[in-house]
């Protein structure tokens, strides 16, 4: 199982939203590429970037803190947060990501998503997958749809998607674990698709859960900003 940092950039710094709230946000660093140094530092391979005023606006609104990071480190990045049209995809690309999370457009845009990967390939796009209470939430969290959590992940597993990125909002910046329930659901209902599990990691035991049921990955941000997990000792014992 991959460990995967995450970094969430606000007003060109590095915070952490408690359950999507952006009023309850907490600054840790005012240099993100310093913060992904260190990941890397400590033996992360891949990183999670989302453009937090991107994700409630129409655009990539951090593109040069992004670049920043692709230039300076060899970090494979997924990235995700204001991308809504075919020139964000193709702009995220140009300044060096590995992979584009679509979220907000897998609900507005279906087939910008289809479509992506016709032309990039399955290997490049990640459905992202924000859900409180089982409901799928988009730009930013602060819009509430109709679509049931597994019916929209079956839709896009049906076309081919082969990353997904399932946030539980509700655990997000919690510390209180994570939703290990729902994730074996979704493993044992889409056995090709690899997951990456998002919210409530808070402790090795939570990454020993995720594992164990068959995660491909963990993001984990919180909890090591607070220091409840050695990043280098967790990438040792379960790789990046």
């Amino acid at each position: 199982m991959k460990i995967i940092p995450a970094i969430d950039i606000y007003n060109g710094k590095c915070v952490r939203l408690l359950k999507g709230d952006y009023n309850l946000k907490k600054e840790y660093s005012s240099n993100p590429l310093l913060v992904a140094k260190e990941f890397e530092n400590n033996g992360a391979t891949h990183l999670h970037v989302v453009d937090l005023e991107g994700a409630k606006s129409n655009t990539i609104i951090n593109r040069g803190i992004l670049q920043e990071i692709c230039s300076n480190t060899d970090l494979k990045i997924d990235f995700g947060g204001g991308i809504k049209t075919k020139d964000d995809i193709s702009l995220a690309f140009d300044l060096g990501v590995n992979q584009i999370t679509l979220g907000s457009v897998a609900v507005t845009n279906k087939n910008l998503l289809i479509d992506s990967l016709d032309v990039y390939g399955k290997e490049k796009i990640i459905l992202g997958a924000d859900f409180l209470d089982n409901v799928i939430k988009i730009n930013g969290w602060k819009t509430t749809t109709k679509h049931n959590l597994f019916d929209f992940i079956n839709e896009y597993y049906s076309y081919g998607i082969a990353y997904a990125i399932i946030t539980d909002i509700s655990k997000d910046g919690a510390m209180q674990g994570s939703s290990i329930n729902t994730y074996t659901k979704i493993i044992e209902k889409f056995p090709g698709l690899n997951l990456i599990a998002s919210g409530g990691v808070t402790c090795e035991n939570d990454l020993n859960k995720l594992k164990k049921i068959g995660c491909y990955g963990a993001i984990v941000g919180k909890a090591l900003y607070e220091k409840r997990i050695d990043l280098k000792k967790m990438i040792i014992e379960y790789g990046s």
